[in-house]
């Protein structure tokens, strides 16, 4: 007790604000539950698992800690499985925590002889009770991030409802035998709260659902509110009320004197249908094998270094699979495994580690290759009866919530529980990683991703222009008309036509071999209104695209999703037949040639100066708008209205100016003079901090003239002071590789992953990764991984492949 006592200059009592760690180790995913239990700093408050609290102790010096040991409650064999009913953690109706199955134990102990004292107990300090009582009655850290986050949003009470017209044309709706008015569907029908019109719903990608008829009634009438019938009982707070123009679920408290419009008496009326909520729901809780890729198929759990699993945080399956691809590179598997040890990067991470990108990284890294937690989860029916068999075998999986916190505190759509897309994910982390590699570009592990574009213009002078971009993903259209399928789809497509009932084994989707999208890249395509320095005009520009460098990876997007009538999103449903070998030799650039001439430069001073250099449109941020669907010149509008800040921000205005009446007006100078004048103190207070004129003045325009996200800029753009302009830039095949550092080599590229999605949208579904190891194919399911029996080869959305050596 005396040596506590000389220590309790260390103890702390902590503050309502203070982040309290208690419930998962900062550097390891060691937990209560785990051997020795957590060991909580009552300094920092930052938790340790036995293995590491020594580091911690010889790192700060702080030698008190609360130890927490968690065992498991036996459970009573007649406890009742609730179903949540709420999309909610911890909350009433929601998913149960199970914090309730563990009970705990706690001692005081003193480092570094490890003496142990029990708590509670009248003989500790009174500032030790005391600290130890609000680190146990505090809601952790950890938990305080995972409920924020989780709790959907409430629904809103529809502004359309106060004030709704009812049309009294004689409709009364019966309590039953409800049909579409314009077709034979009897369910999934929404009937419509101003004239009483009972309509099918949507329809599914699949083909499933209805026949878009509620939705088309309000395109055609403009009726707001519609209720969907079968959702309706006498707790109307239940009922599923969807207003078209706010395109969400919403609240009705009028519901009842509307529904009694119709002649409907919702008190004795049952309920039949899910909700859109509970069919949402239903797609978060049933992640079952057969309701995935291999469905119905007995896939054999696998166990051990590489074979870990990743437990879903809430529809965080997109980040998931993402990173069970990306530690199975070379790169990274290096970087933050076999090259940098959790000592090391806890040495040198700063005072809180789970805020450190290094060291979460190398943590995620560890926990998922080490092997330490790919181990068969503790059941009761293990304990209990017998081994479980091979189908239910299963590993509890590590969950990444603290480096899903770092990764997404620069990105606020990956701090929810949303469902995101992989794609918009895995450029978010490489570009986060890139940037804590900021002078020391020969660690970063992103380099292996990275390639040099060349896109080679041609106008009718016969003069050229050649412009080069650093990109990471090879985008790519998918060219329905190359199917090779073609008649098989067009009867298929007409029996749909006809209305006959489909089931989904009997749907037949466009099949494309992979050459085709590869071909569309390359492919010569227009460029409207490009000004040539021959012509001292503007032109039609022919422009070919190619690669100067290849990159270790290469990582295909399928742009399987875009934007249909009215900037609906749409999602091809398609086949692709990948090889598991691809030779992109022939898309190599080469460069100008010999004979070729290249465009002017534009005169200094003279009358089509301006115009040469007119509004320049970033090309990256250009590439992953047009890879999202939209119009390619919309998107340069974007980018330049934006002065080039980046992706998010372009597409905030690109969404808010869609209606705009001049957006498909060609890009003119007007919108080049509207960027703010630059502040010359801040392009002096650049020039102070060692960058040139030139760069400095670059970076304030396209980060708006803020100086911190200039020099931001500045960091995330090193080849900023030898970019070219558009119409004038040269390149040649053998000096963008030695300019650039990238890696480059052989053009032949084998398979090594896939990630796929079901869904109709990125934003919602799921994702599942396939990666080729150790010679077979893996399925990673969140925290379900085995042995795939068929991998989906043909139905990926991105696609990475390993280049081969010579």
């Amino acid at each position: 007790m005396e040596l506590l006592r000389s220590n309790l200059s260390r103890v702390r009592i902590p503050e309502p604000t203070n982040r309290i760690y208690k419930q998962e180790c900062c550097i390891s995913f060691d937990t209560p539950r785990s051997e020795g239990g957590l060991f909580v700093d009552m300094s920092s408050f930052l938790a340790f698992g036995r293995e590491y609290v020594e580091w911690n102790y010889r790192k700060t010096g702080n030698p008190v800690y609360l130890n927490i040991k968690q065992t498991k409650k036996p459970e009573p064999e007649d406890r009742p499985l609730k179903k949540p009913t709420l999309l909610a953690i911890g909350l009433e109706g929601g998913f149960d925590y199970h914090e309730q199955d563990y009970e705990g134990t706690y001692s005081i102990v003193v480092l570094p002889d490890y003496v142990y004292l029990p708590f509670p107990s009248v003989e500790l300090p009174e500032k030790v009770r005391l600290a130890v009582d609000a680190i146990l009655m505090a809601e952790g850290a950890e938990r305080k991030e995972q409920l924020a986050s989780w709790v959907a949003d409430k629904k809103q009470v529809s502004a359309y409802a106060k004030n709704l017209q009812q049309i009294n044309n004689g409709v009364v709706v019966p309590p039953s035998g409800w049909k579409c008015a314009k077709c034979d569907k009897v369910d999934n029908l929404w009937l419509n709260l101003t004239d009483g019109m009972i309509l099918c719903g949507r329809k599914n990608w699949d083909g499933t659902g209805g026949n878009n008829h509620a939705i088309e009634h309000y395109k055609e009438t403009s009726y707001p509110l519609a209720v969907k019938l079968g959702t309706i009982t006498a707790d109307l707070s239940a009922a599923d009320v969807f207003s078209y123009p706010e395109d969400e679920s919403v609240e009705d408290p009028l519901l009842a004197e509307h529904l009694a419009f119709f002649g409907i008496d919702f008190s004795s009326l049952q309920k039949t249908e899910l909700t859109t909520a509970e069919r949402e729901l239903d797609q978060n809780t049933n992640f079952d094998w057969n309701r995935i890729q291999e469905s119905g198929q007995e896939v054999e759990p696998l166990f051990g270094p590489g074979y870990t699993g990743l437990v879903n945080l809430g529809n965080s399956c997109y980040l998931a699979s993402t990173m069970q691809v990306i530690f199975s590179t070379h790169s990274f598997r290096s970087r933050y495994y076999e090259n940098q040890s959790l000592k090391v990067a806890f040495e040198t991470a700063p005072a809180d580690p789970t805020v450190d990108l290094n060291t979460q990284l190398t943590k995620l890294g560890h926990g998922l290759l080490s092997g330490k937690y790919s181990i068969l989860a503790k059941q009761k029916e293990e304990c209990e009866k017998s081994t479980p068999t091979t189908s239910s075998a299963k590993q509890e999986g590590i969950p990444p919530r603290m480096f899903k916190a770092v990764i997404a505190a620069s990105h606020p759509e990956f701090s929810t529980m949303r469902q995101q897309d992989a794609l918009e994910f895995f450029l978010h982390l490489l570009d986060q990683v890139e940037r804590a590699h900021t002078g020391k570009p020969e660690q970063d592990p992103t380099r292996s991703f990275k390639f040099i574009v060349e896109e080679r213009l041609s106008c009718p002078s016969g003069k050229l222009a050649y412009n080069n971009r650093t990109d990471c993903i090879l985008s790519l259209n998918i060219p329905l008309d190359a199917a090779i399928n073609k008649e098989e789809v067009e009867a298929f497509n007409k029996l749909k036509a006809e209305g006959k009932e489909i089931t989904s084994e009997e749907a037949v989707r466009p099949r494309l071999p992979l050459e085709a999208c590869l071909a569309c890249f390359t492919a010569p395509e227009e460029v409207q209104d490009f000004y040539s320095t021959a012509l001292n005009s503007k032109t039609t520009a022919t422009k070919t695209t190619g690669l100067i460098t290849f990159p270790d990876y290469l990582v295909l997007h399928m742009r399987k999703f875009v934007m249909d009538v009215g900037w609906v999103p749409k999602k091809l449903d398609v086949y692709i037949d990948v090889p598991d070998v691809i030779d992109i030799s022939h898309m190599r650039s080469k460069g100008i040639q010999p004979g070729e001439e290249l465009l002017p430069e534009a005169e200094a001073g003279g009358e089509n100066m301006v115009e040469a250099n007119g509004p320049f449109a970033d090309e990256e941020i250009v590439a992953q708008l047009a890879s999202m669907g939209f119009n390619y010149l919309h998107c340069q509008k974007a980018a330049i209205s934006t002065s080039n800040v980046g992706v998010e921000e372009a597409m905030n205005w690109l969404l808010s100016h869609m209606d705009d009446p001049d957006i498909n007006d060609p890009i003119s100078q007007g919108m080049h003079n509207t960027e703010p004048a630059l502040d010359e103190g801040s392009v002096n207070m650049l020039i102070s901090f060692g960058f040139s004129e030139d760069v400095a003045r670059k970076a304030l325009k396209a980060s708006g003239g803020n100086i911190e996200k200039a020099t931001d800029w500045i960091f995330s753009n090193p080849d900023a002071t030898n970019a070219a302009d558009v119409n004038a830039s040269s390149s040649s095949n053998d000096s963008g590789a030695v300019e650039s550092g990238l890696p480059d080599g052989g053009g032949r590229y084998k398979l090594m992953a896939i990630v796929s999605h079901i869904g109709t949208s990125t934003h919602c579904g799921h994702y599942v990764a396939h990666i080729h190891k150790d010679g077979r194919w893996v399925i990673f399911n969140d925290n379900k991984v085995g042995a795939s029996i068929d991998p989906p080869k043909d139905m990926g959305y991105l696609y990475f492949f390993e280049r081969l050596s010579s």
